[in-house]
């Protein structure tokens, strides 16, 4: 599959100190958060529900998830879970940065199997809104690279989802080598989407 036409001409909606942006996919959101600067370093509000539900993202949030990844080139992903308890995600880089990449898999969508990919960096103060229905992952593009996200869904193993990191029908554009990519052995033995079951897809 081939990922989608960028969705650079999408306007951003504004509310408060929080944009967002459509994507070439329907329904991820680019978020950007306003930064208050002074000589000592910065403040940021990084999530309000009135501004937010303004933007577009009108899910509520359970669950805080926080990830380290030691070495560049680390993939997770790509993940996600199936109902009764499937996630919706937001996602930013506390420090270093990732490639972040998500995978359509509503079965009825038009862009199935298809992805965006947005780099996010503790630099640039990206967010990027998952909802259900969509697989997620991202690579670190710096050591010492850490992840935090919101879930809408509490985590549940038995609910839990992987798809193949490099799955050759999505030929996603991981900036790492397969032979080089460090990974734990649940993303190695994840299956194609191809073999997933599609009755647990959306």
């Amino acid at each position: 599959m081939k990922k989608a036409e960028e969705g650079d001409h999408f306007d951003w909606i504004v509310s408060g100190n929080h944009s967002a942006r459509r994507l070439a996919i329907d329904g991820p959101l680019l978020v950007s958060n306003r930064r208050f600067g002074d000589n000592r370093g910065y403040f940021v509000e990084t999530y309000n529900e009135r501004d937010f539900a303004a933007i577009g993202i009108l899910e509520r949030f359970v669950q805080d998830n926080h990830s380290y990844s030691a070495e560049r080139g680390t993939i997770r992903g790509l993940h996600f879970q199936i109902p009764p308890q499937a996630q919706a995600k937001l996602v930013r880089v506390v420090r270093g940065a990732v490639l972040d990449i998500v995978v359509d898999i509503r079965r009825s969508s038009s862009t199935f199997g298809k992805h965006v990919a947005v780099e996010l960096t503790a630099h640039n103060g990206l967010q990027l809104f998952v909802p259900v229905g969509f697989a997620h992952g991202f690579c670190t593009l710096e050591p010492e690279t850490e992840v935090a996200y919101k879930v809408t869904e509490f985590y549940n193993p038995e609910l839990e989802r992987s798809i193949a990191w490099d799955d050759p029908d999505l030929a996603l554009p991981w900036p790492v080598s397969k032979e080089n990519a460090v990974l734990s052995e649940k993303d190695r033995r994840a299956p194609r989407l191809q073999d997933c079951d599609l009755k647990e897809i959306f």
